[in-house]
């Protein structure tokens, strides 16, 4: 029985904080088996680092306290083949080297996580040969639908052939490296499920799919109309690095955080596509191990009051108890409390400055 109990708490603790997990029963029965299970999650270096990726840092760091062996892959060559920073390989380099300083100085246990640069995948002709064979199991159409993954849309594929090796690199990624687990954004789940459609066409297990929530850009749900595919329309309203006005990054200071805050989309009593009740419910409870949020107000305006939990708190904010402004001044106080350890980082440590220096030169130009 004990072991059963440590069981659904290990598996609580990974569904924390996720849109879907595929599937629950296939996590629960390894789980129930007592298997060492490894896990991923792979990400472009592409350029700075927003809260955003906040969400899928702190699913890691469940995983690793839930005893998953988890490996963050630096998918370099992903980023090549997707043109980021200009298809400047060295560059994209380093931005991964960057982003592994961004997760050291918020505090991840990066002793206990594998670091994997996707050099060390590419050099092996095994690895391009497993390449082949997802393609070669993979209709051309249903490739082309996969380009989501990586931010396209499936007509950019006549412009550049590389793009359809993207999802065949993905779904071979996760083959290559054994995997049990593959953590993502909700908007990687084309891959995955791709990966669970060819495994057994090639002998190779179904991966258990972890999908987090991405979190709506500061511009919001104002972007309601667009029509077309659901991985299209996350595209718009997702916050996004490469569009930074719909972001708040991390090196952002106590001031441009609320003045980002301060005029981001926040529609009294709209929970939907809200992203200030976003950054609150994925970003601030699970970074402030969900210790009460309290909002500081005047006496006239109902006094201060705190929340035990975010359930409470939009709770509040959908029947009008709570006010916009003062959700966002807590929000902004919380946040750059959060952040205050990464801008000391970054201070202090050289290295990670100088190539914080050089990717934001980079973009900025």
């Amino acid at each position: 029985m004990r072991g059963r109990v440590l069981c659904m708490d290990r598996f609580e603790l990974i569904k924390r904080n996720t849109v879907e997990i595929v599937t629950e029963d296939e996590l629960k029965e390894k789980l129930e088996k007592g298997e060492k299970l490894k896990g991923y999650i792979g990400f472009e270096p592409s350029g700075l680092f927003h809260v955003g990726w906040m969400v899928w840092a702190k699913k890691v760091w469940d995983l690793v306290e839930a005893g998953v062996d988890m490996r963050i892959l630096a998918a370099t060559w992903h980023a090549w083949v997707n043109d980021k920073l200009g298809g400047d390989l060295e560059l994209i380099r380093d931005a991964a080297k960057y982003v592994w300083h961004v997760l050291k100085a918020l505090g991840l246990p990066m002793d206990k996580i594998k670091w994997v640069y996707a050099e060390d995948l590419v050099k092996d002709d095994k690895y391009w040969a497993l390449v082949l064979r997802v393609a070669k199991n993979t209709s051309l159409a249903r490739m082309k639908r996969a380009l989501t993954i990586m931010g396209r849309k499936t007509s950019e594929a006549e412009l550049d052939s590389s793009k359809l090796i993207y999802p065949a690199m993905q779904v071979s990624d996760i083959i290559y490296m054994d995997l049990d687990i593959a953590l993502g954004g909700l908007d990687q789940r084309k891959a995955h499920m791709l990966q669970r459609d060819v495994a057994p066409k090639l002998g190779a297990k179904k991966v258990i799919a972890i999908h987090t929530p991405l979190l709506t850009s500061l511009q919001g749900g104002k972007r309601m109309d667009v029509k077309g595919d659901i991985d299209d329309y996350m595209a718009e309203v997702k916050m996004s690095k490469s569009k930074p006005e719909t972001a708040i990054f991390v090196h952002d200071s106590p001031e441009e955080i609320w003045k980002k805050l301060k005029k981001a989309y926040c529609p009294a009593k709209e929970t939907q596509f809200n992203p200030v009740l976003d950054i609150v419910k994925y970003v601030i409870f699970p970074w402030r191990n969900y210790e009460p949020f309290v909002v500081e107000r005047p006496e006239k305006f109902g006094g201060t009051v705190t929340y035990k939990s975010y359930e409470e708190l939009e709770r509040d904010f959908a029947e009008g108890k709570l006010h916009p402004l003062d959700l966002k001044k807590a929000t902004a106080k919380y946040l750059a409390e959060i952040l205050e350890p990464v801008r000391k980082y970054f201070e202090e440590n050289e290295e990670a400055r100088s190539l914080y220096e050089r990717i934001k030169d980079k973009i900025t130009r």
